[in-house]
Parts: structure tokens; C-alpha cells; sequence
């Protein structure tokens, strides 16, 4: 029996080397994320992971390497991943092994893991075959008869430059090699110098000028085309276009280098026909309509994760910060009646408002042992697209959602009149927060209904965020902010101060715009329908108005947050 095939035991653990990728958390396999989930101990590099740790279980032990020998957990090193001794800090706790963990080396943690009958994994940025200690420890557990797998994952040197727009082969198929520029010797130098094929070049920013220097002096055109690509894969990702011969004027000129952060790895491309010379044609990841927008959400985490996830998808950075808390009902009396008269048949009809209702709701299903099927003789509402996604999730379809105006309103629209003759009953719940409008209560009433309005929980301020949250909403550090009802808007500037007005401002509809308007916010963006996801579509396309109109300028692309100190929007009329 081979290795890899061997069980997992109180005898024998098992190794599951892991590749996480260059960075872009969409990059992880699916067999990565199997194997993060049932990991017993996660051993990550410090740079991938809060990436991985996601996808590990609650419980699961967790330790970060220092591949540079020296820097402390969570600091900027200059070393490039694989290339410095591995040494561990503890994240969260580990009853694995005894010692001081963190005084100890990666392949033996991995190993006593292991034979302890643990499933281990050793997290590695890129991939693990191109990772030098991941091979030695591979090494060192089959000298040990510690089972193990190999799981691949994207190589920084072939998926950075694809996120960068450059292919590295062209229909002739053009020779590629790779090098990387801190270990390379003369002869490779001299062996790639004298190819007239793509060469990717593994390096740091501040030693990328040497490299192409190297080239250049092993026979490579001055003129040859280069790319140069930063933090390859997220939304901090930058590259410069330039040649060998220009590309150490052209960093200078953009101002990255000299600087602290020189060491930082860096994707080069060199090459005639790595379409390099055709980035602005293939540049689809920088493109993005918010590539690289960090946009505040100030929605609890639950509401905020499906916006969040569409955001990310126009390239923007979310920044999910609550304003408001939601706690339950101060006399929850009336709520467990109304829970009770949905079992004992007193309600035709039950109405959900908001995701929070159908939540308070199940909550409290759970709390008497009952499930969806209490739900049976009962027609549901539900007001609009999410508060039916969490009704669908508590495995509930709703009989009547609006067809036009996704609001109280709306679904007013197309509520039937009570009908004695087809309605056995004329009564409807109407669970809600304790400041919800009158709005509806009102319209159920005029079309011949009675109305259990119910407080089904509160609705308070938040807590503030932390402090360098708020400096960067008053100083301007977010490109945007999403204001999703007027309640987001006054319990923001409460919790946290004012946008900056270099701030993009983005509102749902006209009752919220004219809650930003009396705080003094300018309203840039506003969705066509009350919809959050409507919102977000909006705010891609005024950021896509806006790089067209830079474009047709010729003016470079900046975030609204890169606009110099000071700035202030112009208001228009």
C-alpha cells in the first residue's frame, strides 16, 4: 500500500500538503477545501492563512509559519515564501505537541502531528512542488512512514500573469521558461538571455531592475517588451507595463520604488510575444469596474454576506461594518402567542418583512420543536428578494411576493381583499422590528383584514467601530459607502462620524437619499429599484462611467480615495 492510500488512525495520521494559490481566495480547489475541512491541525504559511483557516473547522488547530526566520506573526517580511527556515507562531491553541510550539520547526510539528493520529495540513502559498520546504517535508514524512497527499494548486508564476491580462504563449507556441530572479545563476541568466522566448521571472520589486539588467546583458533587446505585477490575484494587484531597458525609470516614475516595501514578490514577464505589448486589450482583472474600491457595507455580517460577495465580484474590497444590533423583543409574550396561534390555525395569513422577521421566527420555532411543516394552511408573504432567499432556506416558498415595488408598498399592490366567502379566516401575523412604519398594518386593514402586529425583535445602534475604521470613514480611506435604508445612514454618522466627500455615496432609494441629504452627504449613485443587489449594480456602473471617462481623458484610473488631500467634490446643480 502506498502512502498516500494508508488510513488515518490512532496509529497513522495523515499529511495533506496543500497549495492555496497566488492569493485570490477563488483560487482554492475544491479537493483544498475538502481537505481543509477535515483538517485536525492546520499548519499554514503566515500569508495564506486567513485565506485557508476559513474553510477549517471549528476546533481545528492552528499554527502560522514565519518563513523568514525573524519576523513576527502578521509583519511584512522580505522574504520571499520557501526560501527562509520555517518557524511557528501559535493562532489559535494546540494540545499536539509539548514544548513551545512556536520554538519548533514545521516538518517535525507536522510529522508528531501526524503519527499522533491527526489529520494535518501544511498550507503553502502557490504550489507545493515549487515550494522548497514543502519537498523537504514531503521527504521527511516519507523517511517516517507518515502517510501523505499532494494537493496542487495554482502556481504564482502562471496565474498571476493571467490575472495581469499577459498569456505567456502565443499561436506559435513560443518557447516559455522560468526563472527565479534571487537564486538564479549566470549560466541561467546567460541560458534564458539567449532564448528569444517568454521568460517569467519569480523576484522582488526592488531587485526586478537587476534582473532585467541580467537579461539585457545576456543578450536580450533593451526594447523587449516587460510586465511587472504586484500582489498578483487580489484587489491590491498592479502592473506596469515597460521594457528591459525602462522598466527601473518607469517604477520610479510610478513611485514604488525606492520604498520599505521593496522586498515585496513580484511577477515579471519578459518577452516579444508574451502579449505583453497588448495588456490594455487583456487586462480583464484590473479592469474591473471597482477593481480595487473599498466599499463600506454597513449592514450586520448575515445581511451583508451575499452583497459582500457580489461586490467582490466587480473587484471591490467590502468592508462590513454593523450599525445596527438586533436583539429580542423585551416581552417576548406576544410573540410566543402568535407562534402558538400559527400551530392552533388562527392565521390566514403570515407576512414577512425583513430577513430578521423570518429569523426571529425560526428562532422560535426551534425553540418549540417545530419545523417549515407548521407553516401548512398558511399563505406566506414575503416583501422581496432576500427576505424570500431566507424562507426558501428554512424550507418555506412564499405564496405571494410582489411583482413590482419590492417594499411594503408593493406587496401591498397585490395582497387580495379579505373575501368572507373564500376566506376562512380573516386574520393576518405580521411579525416585525419594534420600529418598523405603519405602512402596511394600515393597507391590510383597508382591504378588510385584521392584523396581529407583532414585535417580533428590536432594532438598536450598534457598537462603534474600531478606531481606524472611523478615522478611515472621516479621512477618506473608503472609494464608497452603500446606505441600504435611512436607519444605516443616521446610526453610521452616529457610530462613526461622516463620510469624507471624496466618498462615493450610494443609496437604495429617495426615502434614503434624503436621510443622507439632511446629514449633509451628497448622493452620487441611487438604484433604479429598491434592491441591494440593484444598489451594487448601480455603483458598477458609475464606477465603469467613470474609468471610461478617465480613459477618453487620457487621464489615469484612481479610486475616489486616491484623489490628493484635500479634494472636494464639486456639487452639481
Amino acid at each position: 500500500m502506498s502512502p498516500t492510500t494508508l488510513p488515518a488512525g490512532p496509529e497513522h495520521g495523515h499529511v495533506t500538503f496543500l497549495g492555496a494559490g497566488p492569493g485570490d481566495p477563488g483560487l482554492l480547489t475544491l479537493r483544498a477545501v475538502e481537505a481543509l475541512a477535515n483538517a485536525d491541525v492546520l499548519v499554514a504559511e503566515y500569508e495564506v492563512l486567513d485565506m485557508v483557516r476559513v474553510h477549517a473547522r471549528q476546533g481545528v488547530a492552528v499554527l502560522s509559519t514565519n518563513t523568514d526566520g525573524g519576523t513576527p506573526l502578521g509583519t511584512s517580511s522580505s522574504t520571499y515564501p520557501g526560501t527562509g527556515t520555517p518557524q511557528l507562531a501559535v493562532v489559535d491553541a494546540v494540545s499536539t505537541t509539548a514544548g513551545d510550539p512556536a520554538l519548533r520547526d514545521a516538518a517535525n510539528l507536522v510529522m508528531e502531528a501526524a503519527r499522533g493520529g491527526k489529520r494535518v495540513v501544511r498550507a503553502v502559498s502557490g504550489d507545493p512542488g515549487l515550494d522548497t520546504y514543502a519537498a523537504e517535508e514531503m521527504l521527511a514524512c516519507a523517511a517516517a512512514g507518515v502517510p501523505f497527499e499532494v494537493v496542487p494548486g495554482v502556481a504564482a508564476a502562471v496565474g498571476v500573469p493571467a490575472y495581469a491580462g499577459v498569456p505567456l504563449r502565443d499561436a506559435q507556441g513560443a518557447d516559455v521558461r522560468f526563472v527565479d530572479g534571487r537564486t538564479a545563476s549566470d549560466r541561467c541568466w546567460t541560458e534564458v538571455g539567449a532564448s528569444d522566448g517568454t521568460v517569467v521571472v519569480s523576484s522582488t520589486l526592488d531587485s526586478v531592475a537587476a534582473a532585467a539588467g541580467e537579461l539585457v546583458a545576456a543578450g536580450r533587446k533593451p526594447d523587449t517588451p516587460m510586465t511587472v505585477t504586484i500582489a498578483g490575484t487580489t484587489t491590491r494587484q498592479r502592473t506596469w507595463s515597460a521594457t528591459l531597458g525602462t522598466i527601473a525609470q518607469t517604477l520610479k516614475q510610478a513611485k514604488v520604488l525606492p520604498s520599505p516595501d521593496g522586498g515585496r514578490p513580484v511577477i515579471a514577464v519578459v518577452g516579444e510575444r508574451s502579449a505583453a505589448a497588448q495588456r490594455e486589450q487583456l487586462s480583464w482583472f484590473e479592469s474591473k469596474p471597482l477593481f480595487g474600491w473599498k466599499v463600506l457595507v454597513p449592514r450586520t455580517k448575515e445581511q451583508a454576506a451575499s452583497l459582500s460577495d457580489q461586490l467582490r465580484s466587480y473587484g471591490a474590497v467590502p468592508h462590513e461594518v454593523p450599525t445596527i444590533a438586533v436583539e429580542p423583543p423585551r416581552t417576548p409574550q406576544q410573540m410566543e402567542r402568535a407562534v402558538k396561534g400559527l400551530v392552533t390555525g388562527r392565521y390566514e395569513w403570515i407576512a414577512f418583512t425583513s430577513v430578521n422577521a423570518v429569523k426571529a421566527v425560526r428562532e422560535k420555532f426551534e425553540e418549540y420543536g417545530l419545523d417549515a411543516r407548521a407553516f401548512a394552511g398558511i399563505k406566506v408573504a414575503a416583501v422581496g428578494e432576500q427576505t424570500t432567499k431566507a424562507l426558501v432556506a428554512f424550507g418555506v416558498k412564499p405564496d405571494l411576493v410582489p411583482s413590482g415595488e419590492q417594499s411594503a408598498a408593493g406587496l401591498l399592490e397585490d395582497w387580495p381583499p379579505y373575501d368572507p366567502v373564500f376566506d376562512p379566516i380573516d386574520r393576518v401575523f405580521l411579525p416585525r422590528a419594534d420600529i418598523a412604519t405603519e405602512t402596511l398594518v394600515a393597507g391590510l386593514i383597508d382591504l378588510g383584514w385584521e392584523v396581529d402586529d407583532v414585535t417580533a425583535y428590536r432594532t438598536v445602534r450598534a457598537s462603534p467601530p474600531p478606531a481606524e475604521t472611523r478615522e478611515a470613514i472621516k479621512g477618506g480611506g473608503f472609494d464608497a459607502v452603500l446606505f441600504t435604508s435611512s436607519s444605516t445612514v443616521r446610526n453610521l454618522v452616529g457610530i462613526a462620524g461622516k463620510p469624507h466627500n471624496v466618498t462615493v455615496i450610494a443609496c437604495i432609494g429617495p426615502a434614503t437619499a434624503k436621510t443622507a441629504e439632511e446629514h449633509g452627504l451628497r448622493v452620487d449613485v441611487m438604484a433604479p429599484e429598491p434592491s441591494v443587489h440593484k444598489l451594487a449594480e448601480a455603483l458598477a456602473d458609475f464606477g465603469l462611467r467613470r474609468r471610461a471617462a478617465a480613459a477618453e481623458a487620457g487621464d489615469p484610473v484612481t479610486r475616489p480615495s486616491e484623489r490628493r488631500p484635500g479634494a472636494r467634490r464639486r456639487r452639481t446643480t
